[in-house]
């Protein structure tokens, strides 16, 4: 099993390939889209570019839960994230980290969600799923 450490640096050099980024411009608490510039279609690169460096299958809406705010979904109204949505986010992203999950319970706009998708979130849920 590799070391939190090792697949850190996998997943560095994944998001600094996928999204022509310099190696000095990812650290842990990077956010994909606010700090890396990442867009929607490149979440989907980035999934197959682990999967790809990690020999792992990553099933959709696992690792980046992109439909989870549909209209009918219930777990957003108005723009904003309901209770039942942070409770959802609490369930499906167990690797997030929770400070960023409790801020987004305080303000709960819907495009605050983004901040949970950070390079340390990847990691956490890469360390879980090859550790098993």
């Amino acid at each position: 099993m590799p070391s939190r450490d090792e697949i850190f640096e996998k997943v560095k050099t994944t998001l600094v390939d996928a999204l022509g980024l310099d190696e000095d411009e990812v650290n842990g608490t990077s956010r994909l889209k606010a700090d890396l510039g990442a867009e929607s279609i490149d979440f989907l690169d980035i999934v197959f570019r682990l999967e790809k460096n990690f020999g792992i299958k990553i099933p959709r809406n696992e690792l980046f839960p992109e439909s989870l705010f549909t209209a009918d979904s219930g777990f957003a109204e108005n723009g904003r994230v309901t209770d039942k949505g942070i409770a959802e986010l609490r369930t499906r992203l167990p690797h997030a980290d929770k400070d960023t999950i409790e801020a987004l319970a305080k303000d709960p706009r819907v495009e605050n969600v983004e901040d949970l998708f950070t390079v340390n979130m990847v990691v956490n849920f890469l360390t879980a799923k090859l550790n098993g």
